[in-house]
């Protein structure tokens, strides 16, 4: 379990119950944990580390280090099950190299940078965006000296599992994250070796977590095959129960987190605020946030999303016949980390004056995304997950990132610019999605939401973003209590996929008196899963 940054409480807290569920089914566990021994970590944002110069001085430690260290030891200490430091792991060679690394490559470079094979660079820069909150850093006062820390910082990472993994050969690993620095490094030299990694994070529902084998599911997700959710068992019931969770979402009433309090789903009313052209088809798009997992993805038809955007307004500029509505993530304001690159200035800088026929919906705006999307010919995404959404209603979508919906048959993928224009060149279709790709759409929706977020009823949501668990008993976290920590550590131990049977066990995983098992559907293919 290389938990590492312990100060994450809710990283640190499941990681505690899945230390103890999985010795409990005969597991040997090993803790790894960061004792303030790099100098840059996922850890760090402006909210805590505020003046990036404390960077030049390798001033985390004072900062934020100590507080993190210590609720590690809090949460991880009593469990009495071996537990390594980082810093133990790491020599005073280990320290100078990295520097000597970290100090001497191009910063042009950086991003790019492999270490005997291993991606460095790539999760070193996505940890300074994570820090600064923005998409690039191009302007940015101490940007270099802020991704030279996190380039040592992964280095490090790197010679402290290699260490770690020469003196103990583990069966498996699991830990959270799985990108950024260090978790994205841990993962790295894993799979060099040869450990399978699971990796996991909180999901979207309530009480439910995504785990996935090999990778962070930012990567999985998307080369997920079909055959894992189109052939299970479906009827009537299992329609009801996804579209009632779908329509919940407009609201956020089952979610861990939501982004509007009363969203605005009067079409006419803010369509005439606006000043859309009733008349005419509209097309949307939706952002998600620019700083956010900011990986190397190959399909992707962009580089980033600031280019997409730029080519989709500057193709629209010649489409007079089409409006495009840009509905700007929520996300930016309202979300855990806020962007410090917002998209509105990004798009006004590029383009002082938009054309007549782009409207833009801003981030603080209380107008419900879904009912301003249901209103358009096509929309049109790059890495947001209400692409599940879109296409479960019927509403055709053209992919240019990495959301999730890709790769599944129901959606228009783009892979290159010219790709991505040729999809645009079609607009406007003029037509909803055939029932039977519709259908298709909410069995996945159903997989995504009810099969690939395991139910953990003992975790219970917080006031603040977070959650805390009341796990009744030690023998409570035993085989055969919760059907979702049987899922998830079936997977971790067995190899074993990370779904979970909604169809059998039903949505909810309460092992009490209110727990109810779905019947089985009266189908010919029931028995298919």
């Amino acid at each position: 379990m290389s938990t590492n940054v312990a100060g994450f409480r809710h990283v640190s807290s499941l990681e505690s119950v899945l230390a103890v569920a999985l010795t409990l089914r005969g597991a040997e566990v090993h803790l790894s944990l960061c004792d303030a021994a790099l100098p840059a970590c996922l850890r760090a944002g402006l909210d805590n580390v505020p003046d990036p110069a404390a960077f030049t001085d390798y001033g985390l430690p004072s900062l934020i280090c100590g507080a993190c260290t210590a609720e590690g030891d809090r949460e991880l200490a009593s469990l009495d099950i071996p537990t390594h430091r980082l810093n133990a792991l790491l020599t005073s060679d280990d320290r100078a190299t990295a520097r000597a690394i970290a100090d001497s490559v191009p910063i042009g470079d950086i991003r790019t940078f492999r270490l005997e094979g291993l991606a460095v660079g790539e999760h070193a820069f996505a940890g300074a965006l994570r820090y600064f909150a923005r998409g690039d850093l191009t302007g940015v006062p101490a940007a270099e000296i802020v991704v030279r820390r996190y380039f040592e910082a992964s280095i490090l990472t790197v010679y402290a599992l290699r260490r770690l993994t020469d003196r103990i050969k583990f069966a498996t690993s699991c830990f959270h994250h799985g990108i950024y620095v260090p978790q994205g490094l841990v993962g790295e030299v894993l799979r060099q070796r040869q450990v399978p990694v699971v990796n996991w994070n909180p999901a979207y529902r309530q009480n439910t977590f995504i785990f996935s084998h090999g990778d962070s599911y930012h990567h999985t997700m998307l080369s997920e095959q079909p055959e894992v959710w189109r052939n299970i068992p479906w009827d009537d019931g299992m329609e009801s129960e996804i579209m009632a969770y779908l329509n919940s979402r407009r609201l956020g009433t089952r979610d861990w987190i939501w982004f509007h309090e009363k969203p605005v789903e009067d079409y006419d009313s803010f369509a005439k605020e606006l000043g859309l052209d009733r008349n005419k088809p509209t097309v949307g798009l939706l952002t998600n946030v620019m700083w956010d997992a900011q990986l190397h993805f190959t399909a992707n038809a962009f580089p980033n999303m600031l280019e997409w955007v730029v080519e989709t307004i500057r193709y629209f500029w010649q489409r007079s016949d089409l409006q495009l509505l840009i509905r700007i993530h929520p996300a930016e304001i309202r979300g855990t980390i806020p962007s410090r690159q917002p998209l509105l200035a990004e798009i006004q800088r590029i383009f002082p004056s938009l054309p007549d026929n782009v409207f833009i919906i801003e981030p603080e705006s209380q107008i419900s995304t879904y009912a301003a999307m249901e209103h358009c010919d096509t929309v049109i995404i790059y890495g947001t997950k209400t692409g599940v959404e879109l296409s479960s209603v019927g509403i055709p979508t053209i992919v240019g990132g990495e959301a999730w919906i890709r790769n599944k048959g129901l959606t228009m993928d783009a892979s290159s610019p010219a790709e991505y224009r040729r999809l645009l060149d079609q607009l406007p279709l003029g037509r909803r999605m055939d029932a039977k790709t519709t259908k298709l759409a909410r069995q996945y929706a159903y997989h995504f939401f009810f099969r690939r977020m395991i139910p953990l009823p003992f975790v219970i949501p917080t006031k603040k973003p977070g959650y805390e668990l009341a796990v009744p008993s030690l023998d409570a976290l035993r085989p055969g209590n919760y059907p979702g920590l049987d899922v998830i550590c079936d997977g971790i131990l067995q190899g074993a996929p990370f779904i979970y049977p909604a169809e059998k066990f039903g949505i909810h995983d309460r092992p009490d008196s209110s727990f109810r098992q779905r019947p089985a559907p009266a189908q010919p293919n029931a028995s298919v899963n």
